[in-house]
C-alpha cells in the first residue's frame, strides 16, 4: 500500500509538471511573439497586395531627417503605403537663410506629390521670373508660363514655415511616426545596412531596423561618407540680412544684381519681409562681431544695389541681425549600398544662386516614388539595390541640368580683372536682355520647366560665341581675335569640368545605361 502510495503520488507529481511547463511555454509564446523573427502578410494600403514582415523591423523605410527632403519622402511613401519612421534632430521650426525659392519646376513636382497645399498660409509669395542689374542697366527675365494653369509659378517664402506644414502633414498619417533624435550611425551587417543607431532627446541610446533607409541629413550630413565620395567644394559664402517695409523694383522677381566682387539676390520671402543674400568669395568673411562686416556691406555693397533698396538695407545692417551660410556643391558620387540610399543636400549640392536645391530634391523624390510603386517587399536588400540604381541615371535630366547650370552661371556672373571673363560677364547680360528665345530659354532651364542639358550647353556657348561676335564686328584686330579664343577656351574651361563631374553619359545619354532599363524585381 505505502509502495502503491509513493508511485501515485510521484505520477501526479509528473503530470502536474508537464501541465505546468505546456502552459508556461504556450505563455511564453505569446508573450515573446513581439521580438521573435517570423513573416507574416501584411495588407499595404497602396496596392492590396501581401508582403512579408520581419517582427523586430518597426517600419518599411527609415528617414534620417525631416528638412524639405525628408518630410516630403515621408508624406509620399506614408501615402504610397509605406509604414515609415522619421529621425529628426530638431523637430522645431527651422530658422534658415537658404531654401526659401521653389522653383516653378519644383513648384510642379510638389503638385504631383499631392503637397502644393504647404505653400499655403505661410504668407508664401509667387514669382514670375527674375530681374537682373548691371552697371545701372536691368533686364527683366519672365518664367514661360503660358502653358501652364494660372496657378503655376515660383513660390518664396520662410523656409521653417515650409517645412513644419510638410511635417505636420506627414504627421497626419498613421502609417508615419516622426520622432526627435539624433542618428550617430548606420546599423550594417554584412555589407548590408539593417537601420541606423540613435540618440534620443533625453540622451538615450536606441537602434531601429527597417529594410530600406533613407538618409536626408542635409548639407553638413555624418553619414554620407560611407554611402558615397564626398568631393564637397565651397566657393563662397552667402550673407543674409532681412529687409521690411521696402518694395522691390520689380514686384514678384527675384533680383539679382551683378556686383563687383560677385552677385546679390533680392527675393520677398512674405509680404512685408525681403530677404537679401549678398555672395562672398572664399570661405573666410569679415567679423560679424567686432563690426567688419557691417562696414564692408555698407562701404563695398551698398553702394551696388538698387537705389530702391537701399534705406532697407542699411537699416537691415544697423538692426544687426546678420547671418552667414557657406555655399556648398558636391557632385552626386553614390557607392550602391544594400539597404540604404542617399538623397537631398546629403546627396547633392549645387550652389544655391539659381534656387534650384529644392527643385532637384523633389524631383528626385518623384523618380524614387516611381520605382518603388511597384515593389511591394523591400526586405531583399540585394535585389532592391541593384534595382535602384537606375535611380541614379533617370534622376539625370533635371539635376545635372540645374547643378551645371548653377555652377556654371555662378562663375561667369562673378568679377574678374581678366579681359576674356569681363566679356563673358557683359555678354551674358546683353543676351539674356534680346528677348525671345534668347532670355526664355535660358530661364527655362534655370527653373526646372526645360531640363534638358543639350539646350544648356547650346545656350552656354550662344553666349560665348555672341561675346566673340561683338569684339570682332565691325573690323576684328589681333588683340580682339585673341580675347575671343580666350573667351571660347574660358567658357570651355567653365562648363566641361562640371559636365565631367555629373557624368557626360548619364546626362546627355542616359538610354546607353543599362540600369536605365532596370525592371522591377519580381516576387
Amino acid at each position: 500500500m505505502v509502495d502503491q502510495g509513493i508511485l501515485g503520488w510521484i505520477f501526479a507529481s509528473l503530470l502536474g509538471f508537464v501541465v505546468f511547463r505546456s502552459v508556461l511555454l504556450k505563455n511564453k509564446k505569446k508573450d515573446g511573439a513581439s521580438v521573435e523573427i517570423r513573416d507574416e502578410c501584411v495588407k499595404s494600403t497602396a496596392n492590396g497586395e501581401c508582403r512579408s514582415k520581419t517582427a523586430y523591423e518597426e517600419a518599411d523605410v527609415i528617414i534620417v531627417g525631416a528638412g524639405v527632403a525628408g518630410a516630403a519622402l515621408a508624406n509620399t511613401l506614408g501615402k504610397d503605403g509605406r509604414r515609415v519612421r522619421v529621425i529628426e534632430r530638431d523637430l522645431t521650426e527651422p530658422d534658415r537663410i537658404v531654401g526659401e525659392l521653389l522653383q516653378p519646376g519644383g513648384y510642379l513636382k510638389l503638385i504631383e506629390l499631392g503637397l502644393q497645399d504647404c505653400v499655403e498660409e505661410i504668407d508664401a509669395q509667387r514669382v514670375f521670373g527674375y530681374a537682373l542689374f548691371k552697371d545701372g542697366k536691368n533686364t527683366k527675365l519672365s518664367y514661360p508660363l503660358e502653358k501652364f494653369d494660372s496657378d503655376v509659378a515660383g513660390r518664396s517664402f520662410h523656409n521653417g514655415r515650409f517645412i513644419q506644414r510638410m511635417r505636420e502633414k506627414a504627421a497626419t498619417l498613421p502609417n508615419v511616426q516622426l520622432e526627435q533624435g539624433t542618428v550617430t550611425s548606420l546599423l550594417e551587417e554584412k555589407g548590408t545596412i539593417r537601420g541606423v543607431n540613435y540618440k534620443t532627446k533625453d540622451g538615450e541610446t536606441m537602434t531601429a531596423y527597417a529594410p530600406l533607409t533613407i538618409v536626408c541629413d542635409g548639407c553638413f550630413s555624418n553619414l554620407r561618407r560611407s554611402l558615397c565620395t564626398p568631393k564637397v567644394d565651397v566657393p563662397s559664402c552667402f550673407v543674409g540680412l532681412l529687409l521690411e517695409d521696402c518694395e522691390l523694383p520689380f514686384a514678384n522677381h527675384g533680383h539679382v544684381v551683378l556686383a563687383d566682387p560677385s552677385p546679390i539676390l533680392f527675393y520677398r520671402i512674405s509680404s512685408t519681409e525681403i530677404r537679401c543674400l549678398v555672395d562672398v568669395p572664399g570661405q573666410k568673411v569679415p567679423s560679424i562681431s567686432n563690426g567688419e562686416m557691417a562696414k564692408y556691406l555698407k562701404a563695398v555693397v551698398a553702394p551696388q544695389i538698387p537705389p530702391e533698396l537701399y534705406d532697407g538695407f542699411i537699416a537691415a545692417i544697423n538692426k544687426g541681425n546678420i547671418r552667414t551660410m557657406p555655399n556648398r556643391s558636391m557632385p552626386a558620387a553614390p557607392h550602391p549600398t544594400p539597404g540604404a540610399l542617399l538623397m537631398g543636400d546629403a546627396f547633392n549640392m549645387r550652389h544655391p544662386l539659381t534656387g534650384g536645391g529644392m527643385t532637384v530634391a523633389l524631383s528626385d523624390i518623384v523618380v524614387l516614388r516611381d520605382l518603388l510603386r511597384p515593389l511591394h517587399d523591400l526586405n531583399d536588400a540585394a535585389t532592391l539595390c541593384k534595382y535602384l540604381e537606375s535611380f541614379y541615371t533617370l534622376r539625370k535630366p533635371v539635376a545635372s541640368t540645374i547643378n551645371t547650370l548653377a555652377g556654371a552661371l555662378y562663375k561667369v556672373f562673378c568679377a574678374s580683372p581678366d579681359q576674356a571673363r569681363k566679356e563673358m560677364r557683359d555678354a551674358c547680360f546683353d543676351y539674356l536682355s534680346l528677348g525671345g528665345v534668347c532670355s526664355s530659354g535660358p530661364v527655362s532651364l534655370l527653373s526646372g520647366l526645360n531640363p534638358r542639358p543639350l539646350s544648356l550647353v547650346c545656350h552656354f556657348f550662344a553666349v560665348a560665341i555672341f561675346g566673340v561676335g561683338r569684339l570682332l564686328l565691325p573690323f576684328p584686330s589681333p588683340k580682339r581675335v585673341w580675347i575671343g579664343a580666350r573667351i571660347i577656351s574660358g567658357a570651355s574651361g567653365i562648363i566641361f569640368p562640371i559636365i565631367k563631374a555629373e557624368g557626360v553619359r548619364q546626362m546627355f545619354f542616359p538610354a546607353t545605361v543599362p540600369a536605365y532599363y532596370r525592371a522591377p524585381p519580381v516576387k
